[in-house]
């Protein structure tokens, strides 16, 4: 198998600087292993950047191989706690991160903490394969918040996990990929901006992975780009 990548982020139209960060910082390819993320920072001021770039950091460092994408987030995790000791100034900052890693026979594990996403697009059906760790998320999970109405809903930025604020617990999924497979992974700048069924739309249309991305993210600035957007979008292929 061979996996294409792009990355694409961007500042959006309100903010005045870019809280996300993104692995690998550049569009590539892979016949073997892959490793690719978003975290999308929090915490006012630069403190999200730093808490996004320092986990990011720490989740592809030369300590990081060797360790499962469960461990690289919870490496990212503990970076975050600790430069939050070192420097008070950062207290409260924290980070989400949804990582990927796949092998060269095709198996793929997400590592997922806070309302980042991930998306897949196979056989012309999208499903989202992490779970948003946001007060709205569980509400709707509960069956008392409407999919529809999540988005508006004034609680909608509280989210419930995240990484720097202590011990955390990493969703992870497993899945054997498909010739064919479309993965997504992004920051809220998109989804809150950009319905399910408009991504749907964007990622099957027939183009490749660079102007898919920033297709992606030009319709979540026309609908407003009120927070930073980021996106990888890896496109799973025969090698040939």
């Amino acid at each position: 198998m061979r996996y294409i990548w792009a990355v694409g982020t961007d500042t959006g139209l309100v903010r005045d600087h870019n809280e996300d960060s993104v692995f690998p910082a550049e569009s590539g390819a892979s016949t073997s292993d892959a490793l690719l993320m978003v975290a999308d920072g929090m915490g006012g001021a630069v403190a999200g950047e730093v808490a996004s770039s320092v986990a990011v950091a720490a989740a592809t460092s030369e300590e990081a191989k060797g360790m499962n994408a469960e461990q690289r987030v919870i490496a990212g995790n503990e970076a975050v706690v600790l430069a939050t000791e070192e420097d008070r100034s950062l207290a409260g900052m924290g980070t989400t991160m949804t990582l990927l890693t796949i092998d060269e026979s095709g198996h793929a594990t997400f590592a997922h903490v806070g309302d980042s996403r991930a998306y897949l697009l196979r056989d012309g059906e999208l499903s989202q394969v992490t779970t948003d760790h946001s007060l709205v998320g569980e509400l709707v999970r509960l069956g008392k918040v409407r999919e529809e109405d999540a988005k508006h809903h004034p609680s909608r930025h509280i989210i419930t996990r995240v990484l720097g604020h202590g011990p955390i617990t990493v969703d992870t999924i497993e899945l054997d990929l498909h010739i064919g497979d479309r993965i997504l992974i992004c920051s809220d700048g998109l989804t809150d901006m950009v319905s399910d069924a408009r991504v749907h739309e964007l990622l099957s249309a027939d183009q490749g992975v660079e102007p898919t991305a920033w297709s992606l993210i030009e319709h979540a600035n026309a609908a407003g780009g009120v927070d930073n957007i980021t996106v990888v979008v890896v496109d799973v292929t025969d090698g040939t």
